[in-house]
């Protein structure tokens, strides 16, 4: 015999038992359960969101300090690094002074080597300076509508680039001697 041959069939079947019937909450109980849980989730959103914020108020407290410190210190470098370099343009000119060249071509040398040290760090200012204009998010920006260049370029969903595009622009700009101009008769910054 099976065992649940011999357990009796009070219940029909698909009726709930006693048991199952007492277990179930009301429809009372469960939205007052639903409400509380929601009023913990809310709880807990504010709480996190009051920690994100002081988190993000001392990040910025603290980046605002480092910041102010980062100037200081950047300003002294620059000074005794200007003397540093000083000192060795001096001691420059003095050994070839002790060489046997006049004090004129010590000088000249001193000076020479400034100006190339000068040039190369403004070249290399300027080369990279070029990465501050953000070329790339721009482009994007004109084919989603938004942005000085929207205009020239080629929607979102077109298939010629937008670096194709931009340099149409700056072809045109070549040949008429003029960049194309924006609303208010301001220059349109190529990308």
């Amino acid at each position: 015999m099976h065992a649940n041959e011999d357990a009796p069939q009070d219940t029909p079947r698909g009726a709930p038992d006693d048991a199952s019937a007492q277990a179930a909450p009301g429809i009372e109980e469960t939205l007052r359960g639903l409400r509380d849980e929601g009023r913990e989730g809310l709880k807990a959103a504010a709480d996190a969101a009051k920690a994100l914020r002081i988190l993000v108020a001392a990040d910025v407290s603290l980046a605002r300090s480092a910041f102010g410190r980062t100037l200081a210190f950047t300003g002294i470098a620059i000074a005794f690094g200007a003397s540093a370099w000083l000192l060795l343009m001096a001691a420059l000119v003095a050994a070839l002074v002790a060489a046997g060249l006049s004090w004129l071509v010590g000088l000249l040398v001193a000076a020479a080597l400034s100006v190339v040290a000068t040039a190369a760090a403004g070249f290399g200012a300027m080369r990279y300076f070029e990465h501050t204009r953000l070329k790339a998010t721009r482009r994007q920006l004109a084919r989603l509508g938004v942005g000085e260049l929207a205009d020239f370029m080629p929607d979102a969903g077109g298939a010629q680039s937008s670096e194709a595009a931009a340099k149409k622009v700056a072809e045109v700009e070549a040949q008429t001697g003029t960049p194309p101009k924006k609303g208010l008769g301001i220059d349109v910054t190529p990308p």
